[in-house]
C-alpha cells in the first residue's frame, strides 16, 4: 500500500534557527517513515521579497540543505530537491495564473500584512501577489495529498484548493488532487528578546550556532517583566525561558525550576544556566552533522541530482496532462 504524499518547502533567505527546528523542521523529520515526502528550497519564492538583492541566494539554498541534513533530513527516506531547478513548476505556474482572478490573491489573509512588516522593502509586485499561485503549482505539480502547516497558514492553503477546484470546473476535468492541511502543533518560541523569533531581529539562536554565544544569548534573554530582583515571585508561564525549558530540559529540572520561580527560591540566571547547558547539548551534535556534510558536499545541485531528476520527470507527466486539457 502507497503511501500518503507530503510535500512541503523553505524560502533560503539566511541561517535557520532553533524555531526553524521546533516549528517545522523536527515534524518534517517526524513524518519521513510515515510519508512520501518531499522537501524543497523555494528559490524563487526567495525571489517575491528579495528581486533586489538576489546574490546570496544560491549559497543560502546549499546551507539551507546542510541545515536540513543536519538535523536528520534524511535524502533515503525523503525526496529532497530545488524549486529552479524544476521548469515545469514556472510552467505550471503560468496556467494556473490565467485561471485566478487578482481579487482572490487580494484577499490573501497575509498578503497587507507581510506588505506592513517588509515596509522598508518594495513588494508591490506581481511576483509577490501571486505568490500562492507559485505554492499551489508546487504543491499540485506533484499530486501531493498533504501539506504541512500551521493554523495560521490554512487559508493559504484554502486559496489553492480554490484554484485547483476552479482550474478542474472549467474543463470539466480532475487533474489536480485537492492538497489537504496536515496541521502540525508549533511550540511556542518567542525571540530572545520577547518578540516573534525572526533573522531580521537578530534575536534567535542559529543552528549553526557558534556554541560559545550560546550562555551570553541566553542571559541576555527576557524573562517575566513582573520578576524584578530574585525575591520576586515569578510565573513561568509567562516567561519565554521557560518556554525553551518546556522543549528541552527533564521533568525533574522542570519542576525545580517551577518550584524555584513561583517561590523566589532560584534566580533567573540559574534558571538561564540550565538552559544554556540543554540547548548546547541539542546543537553539538547538529552541528558536527554539519561539519561532515559540508566536507563531503562540494555541488548542492550534483548531490541532489538523482532526486531532482525523479521529481521533474514527475512533474513533466503531469505538465503534459494540463497541456493536453489547455490544447496547447
Amino acid at each position: 500500500m502507497s503511501k500518503a504524499r507530503v510535500v512541503s518547502g523553505m524560502r533560503p533567505t539566511g541561517d535557520l534557527h532553533i524555531g526553524h527546528y521546533y516549528g517545522a523542521l523536527k515534524n518534517w523529520i517526524d513524518m519521513q517513515n510515515d510519508y512520501d515526502c518531499y522537501y524543497f528550497v523555494a528559490d524563487w519564492h526567495a525571489l517575491t521579497t528579495n528581486y533586489q538583492s538576489p546574490e546570496n541566494i544560491k549559497a543560502s539554498s546549499k546551507s539551507l540543505i546542510l541545515d536540513w541534513l543536519s538535523v536528520g533530513i534524511d535524502i533515503n527516506k525523503s525526496t529532497v530537491y530545488l524549486q529552479s531547478s524544476n521548469k515545469f513548476i514556472a510552467e505550471l505556474y503560468l496556467l494556473l495564473g490565467m485561471v485566478t482572478p487578482v481579487s482572490w490573491l487580494e484577499r490573501c489573509p497575509t498578503y497587507k500584512d507581510v506588505l506592513q512588516e517588509l515596509n522598508d522593502k518594495d513588494i508591490n509586485n506581481y511576483g509577490f501577489l501571486g505568490y500562492p499561485v507559485l505554492m499551489t503549482a508546487d504543491v499540485v505539480i506533484l499530486d501531493a495529498q498533504y501539506v504541512p502547516v500551521g493554523v495560521d497558514q490554512v487559508p493559504h492553503l484554502e486559496l489553492s484548493r480554490e484554484i485547483v477546484r476552479r482550474f478542474n470546473y472549467l474543463y470539466s476535468e480532475n487533474i489536480f488532487v485537492e492538497p489537504q492541511a496536515k496541521l502540525t502543533s508549533t511550540p511556542k518560541l518567542l525571540g530572545l528578546d520577547g518578540r516573534k523569533m525572526s533573522k531580521s531581529y537578530n534575536n534567535s539562536i542559529l543552528l549553526n550556532e557558534d556554541l560559545k554565544n550560546i550562555e551570553p544569548k541566553i542571559k541576555q534573554m527576557i524573562t517575566d517583566p513582573k520578576r524584578i530582583r530574585k525575591t520576586d515571585a515569578g510565573d513561568p508561564k509567562v516567561c519565554p525561558v521557560y518556554d525553551y525549558h518546556k522543549l528541552l530540559s527533564t521533568d525533574s529540572e522542570k519542576e525545580y525550576i517551577v518550584d524555584g520561580c513561583t517561590k523566589a527560591l532560584i534566580g533567573c540566571i540559574e534558571c538561564k544556566l540550565i538552559l544554556s547547558k540543554h540547548v548546547i547539548e541539542f546543537l553539538e551534535p547538529i552541528k558536527e552533522r554539519r561539519r561532515v556534510f559540508e566536507t563531503d558536499i562540494d555541488d548542492i545541485e550534483v548531490f541532489l541530482s538523482s532526486s531532482q531528476t525523479k521529481v521533474n520527470d514527475m512533474s513533466e507527466q503531469l505538465v503534459e496532462k494540463v497541456r493536453k486539457v489547455l490544447k496547447i
